[in-house]
């Protein structure tokens, strides 16, 4: 049995406590007395969420014998520091075999001391605020979550259910895994590398209507001709302004996000469907299987069917 210790405190985001306790007690359904699961707090104060939900902790974290896994949760209460967190947590990591920090509970790692010189990543929102204030970590603002060594971060509040199923799966399998998230109606167990900001939601930052509904015609479409020249003549602009406009808005070039899009397509088709390599890459934009597979090494390091292999929900 290992021992999983959720951390609380005052202005702590009720999901991130949540989430990842719903994905550890779903494993033990599955495969009983895997996970004891204990949510602690200093003096074993009750504490109240961001959300105003109060929460009555199990233990105080100075009884806690030890831990194999401590999960370090956000919230706005990271915002002041956690001091008397921060000086348990860098007493307990050592004996640790996995520490996971959910959105900004990465701040309350890197106060402990255990993010110098590693790799980590948060809330997209805040990544500039983790890279000011510890200067020895490299942030990486793209992926939900990142793993370097036993400590792992994870994006914004939802990213903290996708860490938990890859521990759950490095522990059980994948086919457990992927039962609990269907139990807990995930649309997608998402992989660790996957980008915070999907195809669809960077859709919803453009100002324009013209190049919004561009947008929604690259992801719907992705099959069709994307060329500079088709797309810019269905945003009623010239191509220049076209280019211009959509990289100023969307924040990418319209060629890459062409590339997201059908990429992000693919891999959906990959995970949900027994479609075939070419039937996928057709469907998708791609003019070849060998097009589609350069792609996905470029972008992801894995070709079409290894990725379908790891990722593919049983149908």
């Amino acid at each position: 049995m290992q021992d999983v210790v959720i951390v609380a405190f005052d202005g702590v985001q009720s999901l991130d406590v949540t989430g990842p306790l719903e994905v550890f007690a779903g494993a033990n359904v599955g495969v009983p007395g895997t996970y004891r699961i204990t949510v602690g707090s200093v003096g074993k104060r009750p504490v109240t969420t961001s959300g105003g939900l109060r929460i009555l902790p199990d233990a105080d974290l100075d009884d806690v014998p030890g831990a194999d896994l401590i999960v370090v949760p956000g919230g706005t209460g990271t915002r002041h520091g956690q001091d008397d967190v921060a000086a348990w947590l860098r007493d307990r990591a050592p004996a640790a075999r996995r520490i996971m920090a959910v959105c900004t509970g990465a701040f309350i790692l890197g106060d402990a001391g255990l993010l110098d010189g590693r790799q980590a990543t948060t809330h997209w929102d805040h990544c500039a605020a983790l890279a000011r204030r510890h200067t020895s970590t490299r942030v990486d603002p793209d992926p939900i979550f990142v793993r370097d060594g036993n400590i792992a971060t994870s994006a914004g509040v939802t990213a903290g259910i996708d860490l938990a199923l890859a521990l759950v799966e490095e522990d059980l399998g994948r086919h457990t895994a992927l039962q609990i998230a269907r139990q807990l109606v995930m649309f997608l167990r998402r992989p660790g590398g996957q980008r915070q900001f999907s195809v669809q939601l960077r859709a919803q930052l453009a100002e324009h209507d013209n190049i919004r509904e561009v947008q929604q015609y690259i992801v719907e479409r992705p099959d069709t001709d994307l060329s500079i020249k088709a797309l810019a003549e269905r945003a009623s602009l010239s191509e220049r302004q076209f280019s211009r406009t959509f990289t100023k808005e969307v924040g990418v070039s319209p060629g890459r996000y062409v590339d997201q899009a059908r990429l992000e397509a693919a891999r959906r088709r990959l995970e949900d469907t027994r479609d075939g390599i070419e039937q996928v890459a057709r469907a998708c934009g791609y003019g070849t299987p060998e097009a589609m597979r350069r792609a996905f090494v470029k972008e992801l390091g894995v070709a079409p069917l290894d990725y379908r292999e790891r990722f593919r929900c049983a149908l």
